[in-house]
């Protein structure tokens, strides 16, 4: 019995290698690049209208020779089109963390200095009384301009305003792996060294889909990161059911910077339409490039049998809105409710996985670019500026 246990294990083990042995990691490393030349939709935004291209990438591109070094080339070939929207499928306990998800602080370019925009509520940077308004003057204890520009001569780039703002942002997020050491000057001059654990550290505490309170007049349903989430459909019908008359509502979408998916969209904005609406258009240039001719849609909001909610809600949107959340902001603004907050996260698009070649590799990459009915880009919409959230949400 021994003997063919040993026999099947190296059988197994020969056809490990035989599997491995198929797989030429380099043609999919060219393939990647090509993939995504092909198919990412805002490849026109890229300096030239070109996939960014340096001899430190080609170096690193054709010395791929295994799962390993393919995936590092992918995460640094993705980092290459500064956008928080294209990131590999699988990744590296060291990996950067992906913006917006696991990160507390929104960080904008402002000439040579680094500001804090917004700071995540309940998260290590808040815990630490970073504000916003705060300048980050380093990362690591190497000086932010310092550290921006490293980070993309080590791609073999030069910067852009759009490539010092996802960097920085991309820097303070900090490796998964291990804590933060960021320096910052408070609105007073004050400068301050802290410690922030990665979010990646921090166990996240077991939420329903969405909160639910009522008061003062008001109902709040603020969304728990579950824009992705089938179950958050029958929690949201539920409280929609259980709004008390007269209850002005309040969708909070401050906490989705995950996104989501398009069924849980249309199934919210569903309560509130007659007929059908449109609420976003989408735009595949992929298929313009191949065939000359171009390809645009609207997608509708339907009305859903027995599900009717006559007065539209106010939309409270932040920096953690993302994707998907920002696609429902746009949707509400077009059914004419009032959203309001901060600017949002402004990830780019509609995302696909895509394959790199016979790799086991999968790349989540912007192939459509979205758009309002109106035709304004989804990434450029702007709320209706909320001083002080408070008044809207009530005592909730």
């Amino acid at each position: 019995m021994k003997t063919i246990r040993l026999a099947l294990l190296f059988v197994v083990g020969l056809s490990l290698c035989a599997n491995t042995a198929e797989i030429d990691h380099i043609d999919a490393a060219r393939k990647l690049d090509a993939l995504i030349a092909e198919n990412y939709a805002y490849r026109d935004d890229l300096p030239h209208g070109e996939l960014p291209q340096s001899d430190v990438l080609t170096a690193e591109r054709d010395a791929v020779h295994d799962d390993r070094t393919l995936l590092a080339y992918a995460e640094r070939r993705l980092a290459s089109l500064a956008d928080h929207h294209a990131i590999t499928g699988s990744s590296f306990r060291d990996s950067w963390a992906v913006v917006p998800t696991y990160t507390d602080m929104w960080v904008v370019a402002q000439g040579d200095r680094f500001a804090v925009d917004a700071v995540r509520d309940g998260s290590p940077a808040e815990d630490a009384g970073v504000m916003a308004g705060d300048i980050i003057t380093a990362v690591q204890g190497v000086p932010m301009g310092r550290a921006v520009s490293t980070f993309w001569a080590d791609l073999g780039l030069g910067e852009t305003p759009e490539r010092k703002d996802y960097a920085a942002r991309v820097l303070v997020a900090g490796r998964r792996d291990r804590s933060r050491q960021i320096t910052i000057e408070t609105r007073s001059g004050t400068v301050r060294d802290l410690d922030l654990p990665s979010l990646y550290a921090i166990e996240q505490a077991e939420l329903p889909p969405m909160s639910v309170c009522s008061s003062a007049g008001s109902t709040v349903i603020r969304f728990n990161n579950s824009l992705g989430d089938i179950a958050t459909i029958n929690a949201f019908d539920l409280a929609m059911r259980t709004v008390p008359d007269g209850n002005a509502l309040v969708l909070d979408l401050r906490d989705t910077p995950s996104g989501g998916n398009t069924m849980v969209a249309r199934a919210l904005m569903g309560w509130f339409v007659s007929k059908p609406h449109g609420y976003q258009i989408h735009n595949r240039p992929a298929e313009e490039r191949e065939t000359g001719i171009p390809r645009q849609w609207v997608e509708q909001v339907l009305p859903r049998k027995d599900m009717y909610h006559a007065h539209l809600p106010t939309v409270v949107v932040g920096r953690w809105t993302g994707s998907m959340g920002e696609g429902i902001a746009i949707g509400f603004a077009a059914l004419g409710a009032e959203v309001v907050g901060s600017r949002m996260a402004g990830l780019k698009g509609a995302v696909e996985d895509l394959r790199a070649g016979d790799a086991d590799l999968f790349v989540k990459l912007p192939t459509e670019r979205l758009l309002t009915p109106s035709g304004l880009p989804r990434e450029e919409f702007v709320p209706q500026p909320s001083a002080n959230d408070r008044p809207i949400l009530g005592a909730c």
